[in-house]
């Protein structure tokens, strides 16, 4: 569709033209449209005459966002123009004589519906809108999808108005033998094109493209060399307008769409099979029955955000032992285990197999770098061993203290460890070299952050006692208990600590302050994500727990035993138990349901999930309800 305007003649209103109303709808445009236009007359022999009376500015358009206030309720976008008669080529504020403003509507615009704005122009009769012609530009909701707007879905209508003509321009001044010049050229068009936009990256949503430029060839078509500016008329995003009813069994899901599962049955709602990255439905239980959200092959739904989603899977392990500690890397894939008994295991393949690498010392603790490679394990009245190959080859430090725990820094390189009724020591050196600290008191446990800066030890029937200087000095924390074991996060700004028959604590300040965040129970060994987020720790005849929130809430996991030590990776999805006198357990915490066929979501009545998809065969969950506390991944 085209838009013409002789420009040899004044533009009547060059901006849409409405001064009785706003339009109120939702319209986007990217960059601003200027319609030029060019003089009358042309010099006989002189090289540069004066125009004569039928020469016109240029007529400049100038759009901006139009904040929301007196001209539009809720924002919009206000179109200003006027003559260019400083010929500039920008339009100035004492240069406009019209302006105009394309409001947003208050119940959202297209976006609170879902459907696209479309912009059509027709041409304009000589009449009662323009005296002498011109255009008429429509706006409106795409009511029926089509893709087309029609006469009856144009929510507004705005006229471009040709003026009257300018008279000729005046010949050329006559030169000193030549003839008198010819009369003033006709200027040039100025064409608009109004054409579909898809979506992309343009338009997310898809729209209209608005190109602009002079007819130089006259042939009454905008080509494609003679486009000088081009805007976008741009959909908002789709809502949630359409909510479709499902009685039955089962239905096919289409992006963009809700779905209320209305049945005494369950509804199963397969997701889009080929949707977009930020396609997007909902599900919401209505019936009894509940539902369940079915995938396609390649597709999945992250799972870590909802409740019930996150729930760990543990299964028994090849090595029996009476377990004292375990550790492994950042990635879970290398892991260590000792025993009372005198074993220690190592794993390269998170747990499928494990290889027996020490026996005869009575273990511990043990801790490893963020790469698994470099080991530190702990013996009671023996000696601190050290690995630089993740357990092929040995060596220790010729010490024969109560060693009771050991902790390391990400790389490896500052170690700690306490020495039960003796002193602290440190290492800056992976080991080679150890410094006495603090005074000699009945350590049992020990943490460090990754840097090795924020340090954390805990006491048996004294306070914690929390180190920000490498271990250099320390200052006593908390109460006095019956600590047990802790963990810190990697930025050492969140600590944990457990008690024997007393509660789990908590500091997020480095060791500051401290507060109890769990009921009492026999608490044995604990363990954290590197952000704190995900915690797991064990208790002597009762189950496991863990938490997904950082301690706030708690659940049990696992079976009971007498558990004793439990490490985790640092994204907190993949665990290692062990039991005093049984096997070990890995964990792993689901992060998202089975890919392809198999794997499903469900929820019950009242229950409610919005899922967008972000590429990868992925969809995530942006928003739920959950009436009946968890959500049922498989």
């Amino acid at each position: 569709m085209l838009l013409r305007t002789n420009t040899a003649r004044r533009l009547h209103s060059a901006a849409l033209s409405c001064p009785s109303r706003h339009l109120s709808v939702t319209v986007v445009i990217a960059t601003a449209i200027a319609l030029t236009a060019c003089g009358g007359g042309s010099s006989g022999e002189d090289p540069e005459p004066p125009a004569g009376p039928g020469t016109t500015a240029t007529t400049l358009v100038r759009v901006a966002a139009e904040p929301a206030g007196s001209q539009c309720a809720a924002g919009g976008t206000r179109v200003q123009s006027g003559p260019d008669a400083d010929a500039n080529g920008q339009l100035a504020d004492s240069e406009v004589v019209n302006t105009q403003y394309v409001c947003n509507g208050l119940n959202g615009g297209a976006g609170a519906t879902g459907q696209s704005m479309l912009v059509r122009v027709r041409v304009e009769a000589a009449g009662a809108n323009c005296a002498q012609g011109g255009s008429a530009v429509l706006a409106g909701l795409d009511a029926n999808g089509n893709g087309a707007l029609e006469d009856g879905e144009a929510g507004s209508i705005a006229y471009v108005c040709n003026g009257a003509n300018g008279s000729n321009g005046s010949n050329g001044a006559t030169g000193p033998t030549g003839p008198s010049g010819p009369a003033g050229a006709s200027g040039l068009d100025a064409l608009v094109a109004v054409v579909t936009e898809s979506a992309g990256a343009n338009c997310a949503y898809g729209g209209q493209r608005v190109q602009s430029g002079q007819d130089a060839n006259r042939n009454g078509v905008l080509d494609a060399g003679e486009v000088s500016s081009t805007a976008y008329v741009c959909s908002a995003a789709p809502a949630d307008i359409r909510w479709v009813n499902v009685t039955g069994a089962a239905v096919q899901a289409e992006s963009n769409t809700g779905y209320l599962a209305n049945s005494n049955a369950a509804v199963v709602v397969t997701l889009p099979a080929s949707p977009a990255i930020g396609d997007w439905i909902k599900i919401t239980g209505v019936g009894s029955g509940g539902w369940t959200v079915a995938q396609n092959a390649g597709q999945r739904i992250a799972t870590l955000g909802l409740p019930g989603g996150n729930l760990i899977g543990w299964t028994a392990q090849a090595p029996v032992g009476s377990w004292t500690g375990t550790a492994m890397s950042a990635d879970g894939a290398r892991q260590v285990a000792t025993s009372a008994s005198g074993e220690l295991y190592t794993s390269s393949d998170a747990g499928a197999q494990w290889a027996l690498r020490l026996t005869g010392q009575t273990w511990s603790g043990v801790a490893t770098s963020s790469d698994g490679m470099k080991i530190l394990a702990a013996t009671n009245g023996g000696a601190l061993y050290l690995s630089t190959d993740g357990g092929a080859n040995w060596s220790n430090d010729g010490s024969a203290r109560a060693w009771s725990a050991v902790a390391s820094s990400a790389d490896g390189v500052r170690l700690v460890a306490t020495a039960y009724l003796g002193q602290i020591w440190t290492s800056s050196d992976s080991g080679a070299n150890w410094t006495a600290r603090d005074s000699n008191r009945a350590w049992r446990a020990v943490s460090s952050s990754a840097d090795g800066r924020v340090l954390v030890a805990g006491t048996n029937g004294a306070q914690l006692y929390v180190s920000t200087d490498y271990g250099v000095t320390w200052t006593a924390r908390a109460s006095a208990q019956f600590w047990w074991a802790t963990a810190a996060s990697a930025d050492g700004k969140r600590l944990y600590a457990t008690v024997d028959a007393g509660a789990i604590w908590r500091s997020d300040d480095s060791g500051a302050t401290w507060e109890a965040v769990a009921s009492a129970r026999d608490w044995r060994g604990i363990a954290s994500s590197s952000d704190g987020r995900y915690v797991v720790a064990a208790t002597s005849g009762g189950a496991l727990y863990e938490s997904p929130d950082g301690g706030q809430t708690w659940r049990a996991t696992a079976d009971a035993g007498a558990w004793t030590a439990v490490a985790s990776s640092a994204d907190g999805l993949t665990l290692l138990a062990g039991k005093s006198g049984a096997a070990l357990y890995g964990g792993v915490r689901r992060s998202s349901t089975t890919p392809g066929v198999t794997g499903s979501l469900s929820g019950g009545q009242s229950d409610a999930l919005q899922l967008q998809y972000v590429g990868g065969g992925v969809f995530m969950p942006i928003s739920y309800v959950s009436s009946n506390l968890t959500f049922a991944a498989q």
